[in-house]
């Protein structure tokens, strides 16, 4: 498919500008496929990965569609014209900082109502007007119920990431916002997903006018800018290991998963306590302190963001050098999601998994769905630096299922000594 240009496509000048800030020309294959048919008012259901760009193909249609259409006279009631609905407080954000830059022309009052902010704040702002409301469904539903504004003047609805409000548990409020909206006769509705699965499909069909379904696949689930590298280590010194990896990549800015809440907060304290600048971000973080830590990552006052897989959805920092998974994720679709946070833009980026006895089942899983095996390094001896004397104790558990044939054994584990610390004839796990 040929690359298409933003300038030739029927953009009002207004969005246009937006798009020059942001440094746009060519259409992205979503933006590609979306746009020619978003643009003359037909309803979309797209599937497409984060970072392919659909956030700019619907934004673009949305303040598309409300500079051609005129705006509705004022009834006195607080009527927002769009309504942008996502899974994560992140995501919403993100969006919302994007509509900044691709709206900055259009003079339209934009909101982004999630939780953990100021209630009355949020209330306050809803009740003097909003063009175009950004949210996440929890909290936009309580405002709804008090009758604080009226969606039956909704020219545009867009779902972004609709597979995740259905993992998250989201639906019943999702639907509930579709009741109350405008008729989809009315409105132009769009829905992306990274699936366009049976119940996907069955919500967009139920409550959109005929959508066009647009698919995008990606040519290869991980990009060759990311170098894979897979590390099999005992629990008992994982984090010896990531110390010494820390240390030998010297990486600018790390990203860190943990598959739960409990470890990602253990492995603040523990780098925190051995000098690194590291702080983590999961579920239940206070929402102005999971802001402000992003913001010191993005700055680079952090050099180390750990996270867990719920808390990452929408993170969107550029610069990422390193993607370290301290667990192999369960779902092999998150391992994708995970390492994607580097290697943006054409950048390059390396990706390292510590496989330890708790989650060495799930590695099999996730190597299926790449499709391949992901490099093994075997760490010499000098790569486990010793930990710093006074501080948290790493945590011991006991892995949930026993792992037959899997599970990550100690370095001294029957290895043959004339071999060393990297024999490379050693059988994968």
């Amino acid at each position: 498919m040929d690359q298409i240009e933003f300038e030739s496509l029927p953009i009002p000048e207004p969005v246009l500008k937006g798009i020059r800030d942001a440094d746009f020309k060519y259409c992205t294959s979503i933006q590609g496929k979306t746009l020619p048919l978003s643009l003359e008012g037909n309803d979309v259901a797209g599937q497409a990965q984060t970072g392919t760009g659909k956030t700019a193909a619907f934004l673009i249609t949305l303040f598309t569609r409300l500079l051609k259409n005129p705006k509705p006279k004022s009834t006195g009631k607080v009527a927002p014209r769009a309504l942008v609905i996502a899974p994560t407080r992140e995501l919403a954000r993100q969006i919302d900082l994007d509509a900044q830059l691709l709206g900055g022309h259009c003079n339209f009052r934009t909101l982004c109502i999630y939780g953990g902010m100021d209630y009355d704040k949020q209330r306050n702002e809803i009740k003097a007007g909003v063009d175009i409301l950004i949210v996440t469904p929890g909290r936009i539903i309580d405002y709804y119920k008090q009758k604080l504004f009226s969606l039956k003047e909704l020219e545009v609805l867009i779902v972004d990431e609709a597979d995740r409000m259905f993992d998250m548990g989201f639906i019943m409020d999702l639907r509930y916002l579709f009741r109350n909206c405008s008729h989809y006769s009315k409105r132009q509705s769009m829905l992306f997903s990274a699936t366009l699965n049976y119940r996907v499909m069955e919500l967009a069909y139920e409550h959109m006018n005929d959508p066009v379904k647009i698919m995008v696949e990606p040519e290869k689930a991980v990009v060759d800018e990311i170098t894979q590298l897979l590390y099999h280590v005992g629990l008992h010194e994982k984090f010896n290991l990531l110390l010494g990896l820390l240390k030998k990549e010297a990486g600018e800015k790390v990203l860190i998963f943990c598959n739960t809440k409990m470890w990602s907060e253990h492995l603040e304290a523990l780098l925190k306590h051995n000098g690194y600048v590291a702080a983590q971000i999961s579920g239940d973080l206070h929402q102005k302190k999971r802001i402000r830590v992003l913001d010191e990552f993005k700055s680079g006052a952090l050099d180390i963001l750990i996270a867990t897989d719920v808390a990452s959805r929408g993170i969107h920092v550029d610069n990422i050098t390193h993607v370290i998974n301290y667990d192999v994720p369960q779902d092999p679709e998150d391992y994708v999601h995970r390492i994607g946070r580097t290697a943006r833009a054409g950048a390059k980026g390396t990706a390292i998994t510590l496989c330890c006895e708790n989650y060495a089942l799930h590695l099999e899983r996730v190597e299926k769905h790449l499709k391949d095996k992901i490099p093994v390094e075997w760490a010499e001896e000098e790569l486990y630096l010793p930990a710093k004397e006074g501080g948290p104790k790493p945590l011991r558990r006991r892995p949930p299922m026993k792992a037959s044939g899997g599970r990550g054994k100690p370095r001294n584990g029957n290895r043959p000594k004339s071999q060393g610390r990297r024999p490379s004839s050693r059988p994968r796990r």
